[in-house]
């Protein structure tokens, strides 16, 4: 029951992270302003799913490691310090400062310059947590076969 907790938990911040980047490249690439400041605004509303999910996650993955931080566990416990970190310092205060400056029409250089730091730094942990996503079905794989066979 805890491993499911723990793989919905961390599906679902991980869908919330992309959606909130795919929406944010496609709406700067393809649409107009009016778009981008929909975009902006809604993402910090998205918090309310995004925060308690990687909590839920973490808490539920420190509980299913039970401890061990060697190889495959050690690499998942090294990234998410980093995740977290990339997301309280640099994303959420990002996405705040974009959706001010959005409602208020200011597209300017501070905006695009915030806009390509937020992009990267969500880039940044898309690519950590489909790591660990992957080291977690590596940690399952025997399980998997066993259910499967």
């Amino acid at each position: 029951m805890l491993s499911t907790i723990h793989k919905a938990a961390a599906a679902l911040a991980t869908a919330t992270v992309a959606t909130f980047w795919i929406s944010t490249l496609f709406s700067e690439v393809f649409l107009d302003h009016t778009a981008i400041t929909a975009v902006k605004t809604a993402i910090p509303y998205g918090f309310s799913i995004l925060i308690p999910a990687m909590v839920l996650a973490g808490v539920t993955g420190a509980k299913l490691a039970k401890g061990r931080k060697a190889g495959v566990l050690g690499a998942k416990s090294k990234r998410m310090p980093i995740v977290a970190a990339n997301g309280i310092l640099i994303l959420i205060p990002a996405a705040l400062f974009l959706a001010t400056k959005a409602q208020a029409g200011s597209f300017d250089t501070a905006f695009y310059v915030v806009q390509a730091f937020e992009l990267l730094a969500g880039a940044a942990n898309l690519t950590l947590l489909g790591l660990n996503i992957r080291d977690g079905r590596k940690l399952t794989a025997g399980k998997r076969r066993r259910a499967g066979a």
